[in-house]
């Protein structure tokens, strides 16, 4: 790999602008997702569908899966600016329809609308990365894409939290739909004309997988919906199983993902491992607001902005961490995901009790999700270079738009999976305080081989490299 460039470089001339675009896709769909998330108790109240409550996150979920999925081929044929405007296109109309939406059949049919247009432009973000910038700003560019999130997270609970406040969800709606047309004067704008297109990837579009692939999330989604472990078992076992079935087909000669990715043994692979082990560890964040107001007596407004430390942590690290010289970020993708380890090891112990002292116990358990977004995050753009870079000739598009399949997948897969240790562990029965002591000591304390896994997956994906890296 080539010698990493620096910030002072990425934000001279044109790379300023360009740089907004690739971290504009992401925050939208970022935005969107935590403000949805805020409002949606709102929108039950009003136009009710409370049965059809999880499938506002699940349909917008394998929307993003199938969005991210057609990415590098509709590149190849459309051009990227094109690109953009259909994606955007899409979230503004499914955006406009769920603010208009009378009932939750509707509202759904919105959010499936917008999760094609949003999982294109989070795909977008990664692949511009490699058609924008030059390889010495990938890492720094990639923590763009981070920085994006981060930024999403910290604003998104409070936006949406205004709108539920004072009973104007729709308006939420229609904020997001707004976005659209700004990001795509800022594409117009800053997208070079005349900009390639990606040669189209060598292997036809393997639908099948894709169908495949797909009804993996839906089932490990699905499952995690219900109350009951039963069928929190079964919607992961028959994910587990789809997704078995998605990595034979994928040996195949259609395929939806990049040569190799599907094997560990290859340097692709590895960093797939990677990004899923990493990403798989980090949902933990979804119940850490529960345990902080059940547990520790925080209102919600402040344990909601406690977990978010999490979040600021992979927006710190992975912006501090992209300039890092090859040396040295050879040592901090070793060395984050044994922080990200240890700080859910320690949180397996302060979070279900303590004898500290109660504002000192919290603010260590801040520190501890600070350090588990810091691990996560110093990986990050590394892990998105080395994609890149070991990517097949007439895959590397590819290679980057399935960076978004595997974060919603490692998403969905990790979110159920902490419904299911949590169910099983007691959250709901016998339930109250006994319950989420056991439940946060059993989520922590399994989650924290996790990233153990990913330290393997790390030293095996370093082994690939060139003395020099």
């Amino acid at each position: 790999m080539t010698q990493t460039g620096g910030w002072s470089e990425l934000l001279r001339g044109g790379h300023v602008a360009r740089g907004a675009v690739v971290g504009g896709g992401m925050m939208m769909h970022a935005v969107n997702v935590f403000i949805v998330v805020t409002i949606l108790p709102s929108v039950v109240a009003e136009i009710g569908g409370l049965d059809y409550f999880a499938w506002n996150t699940t349909l917008y979920v394998v929307a993003s899966v199938l969005g991210g999925a057609g990415c590098a081929r509709l590149l190849s044929r459309m051009g990227a600016r094109n690109l953009y405007r259909v994606a955007l296109g899409a979230f503004a109309l499914g955006s406009a329809v769920c603010a208009l939406a009378p009932s939750m059949p509707v509202l759904l049919a919105g959010r499936l609308v917008q999760g094609l247009g949003a999982g294109t432009l989070s795909a977008l973000s990664f692949t511009m990365v490699r058609a924008l910038f030059p390889e010495r700003l990938w890492a720094p560019a990639i923590s763009i894409v981070s920085a994006a999130w981060g930024v999403a997270t910290l604003s998104g609970p409070a936006v949406g939290g205004i709108f539920a406040e004072y009973g104007a969800w729709r308006m939420a709606f229609w904020s997001v739909f707004a976005l659209a047309p700004l990001l795509l004067l800022l594409v117009e704008v800053a997208l070079p004309r005349g900009l390639a297109r990606p040669p189209v990837p060598r292997t036809r579009m393997a639908f099948v997988n894709l169908a495949v692939l797909a009804g993996s999330v839906l089932a490990v989604s699905v499952g995690s919906t219900s109350p009951l472990p039963v069928w929190n078992v079964a919607g992961v076992a028959a994910g587990l199983g789809l997704f078995a079935l998605f990595m034979r087909l994928e040996k195949g000669g259609r395929r939806l993902l990049p040569g190799g990715a599907c094997n560990p043994a290859t340097p692709l692979g590895a960093a797939y491992a990677v990004m899923l082990m990493l990403i798989i560890g980090i949902t933990t964040e979804i119940f850490v607001p529960y345990f902080l107001q059940k547990l520790h007596g925080l209102a919600p407004l402040h344990a909601g902005y406690l977990s978010a430390l999490m979040s600021a942590g992979w927006t710190i690290g992975s912006v501090s961490g992209s300039g890092l010289r090859p040396p040295q970020a050879r040592l901090v993708m070793q060395a984050g995901p044994l922080v990200m380890a240890a700080s859910l090891a320690g949180l397996c112990v302060l979070m279900p009790h303590g004898a500290m002292v109660p504002a000192l116990q919290v603010g260590v358990i801040g520190a501890l999700l600070l350090g588990m977004g810091l691990g996560i995050g110093v990986c990050w753009p590394h892990l998105g270079a080395r994609i890149f870079a070991f990517a097949a000739e007439g895959e590397k598009d590819l290679a980057a738009a399935s960076m978004t399949m595997v974060i919603m997948v490692s998403n969905a897969a990790g979110s159920a999976l902490g419904g299911m240790v949590t169910n099983l562990a007691g959250l709901t029965v016998p339930g109250g305080a006994a319950g989420a002591q056991a439940a946060a000591a059993w989520l922590f304390g399994a989650y924290a081989l996790s990233p153990l896994l990913a330290f393997a997956a790390v030293r095996r994906l370093l082994a690939f490299q060139p003395a020099k890296a």
